[in-house]
């Protein structure tokens, strides 16, 4: 009886302070987006809605990938490649959204005209061999040898 009690009890101070884990970070949250939003707006100028559409506890995280990649200057790729590629991607899935934000940053980032049509160009060859590829059930496995040696060759004419 005294071991049926202790687990009881372990269960319940278990079960209160997971409670307590589950509430107090929403505190925390709010408050990291008021901050986020005081950073957005230090940062662009203003806080567009698409940051408000978001709910308090998923702002701050937001915020902060987009600036840890896409506004980062210091990343592995420059401004222009990462909207060029936000502008490929937003074009496959479609949005217009995006494509539009994505085209006016990658000028902003010195992208020139010619390069953003052959961004989408890219986009458009990808998905259109994507289709074949999947449409036609061609075996993953031999299409992976024939690309090995196919760069093979290219990579051996280089030399």
């Amino acid at each position: 009886m005294l071991k049926s009690n202790r687990s009881i009890k372990s269960v319940v101070i278990a079960a209160g302070v997971g409670a307590l884990f589950t509430i107090a970070p929403a505190r925390a949250e709010d408050a990291s987006a008021a901050a986020a939003y005081k950073d957005i707006e230090a940062t662009l100028g203003s806080v567009p809605d698409m940051f408000k559409t978001l709910p308090d506890v998923a702002v701050a995280g937001a915020w902060a990938e987009i600036k840890g990649v896409q506004l980062n200057p210091k990343t592995a790729l420059d401004g222009k490649t990462k909207e060029l590629l936000g502008l490929a991607v937003a074009s496959q899935i479609p949005c217009q959204y995006c494509i539009y934000f994505h085209t006016e940053a990658a000028k902003l980032n010195g992208a020139t005209d010619e390069e953003i049509k052959e961004a989408i160009a890219m986009a458009a060859i990808v998905r259109h061999w994507s289709t074949m590829l999947n449409g036609s059930q061609v075996d993953f496995a031999t299409f992976k040898q024939q690309t090995d040696g196919v760069f093979a060759a290219v990579k051996a004419k280089s030399q």
